[in-house]
């Protein structure tokens, strides 16, 4: 899911970063952030709505809304596409068991 080839841009090589996301070993790179990472491994549920349990995945990537809240080192709620990956990171998908009315 990455770019790395491109008739006019250059992708230099980019220091592999191991982390864990749903208790498996995964790698990302520096300069990634968590959610792009992910999506660069395909994988594009973040977390789940509060209400009907929908999915939801990468959304505004500048950190305004709540699609890409994940539970990151037993935190929840952080915004993994404004946060940096760092090596050995424990990455959750967050369910949300709000209720609401």
């Amino acid at each position: 899911m990455r770019i790395t080839n491109h008739p006019i841009l250059t992708f230099p090589e980019k220091e592999e970063i191991r982390f864990i996301f749903e208790g498996q070993p995964v790698q990302g790179y520096k300069g990634d952030t968590i959610a792009s990472a992910l999506h660069a491994l395909g994988i594009k549920t973040l977390s789940y709505s509060i209400k009907k349990h929908r999915p939801r995945g990468f959304y505004c990537a500048i950190g305004n809304c709540a699609s890409c809240n994940m539970v990151v080192n037993g935190k929840p709620n952080v915004r993994t596409c404004i946060t940096f990956l760092e090596p050995d990171m424990d990455v959750k998908v967050q369910v949300n068991k709000g209720v609401i009315k």
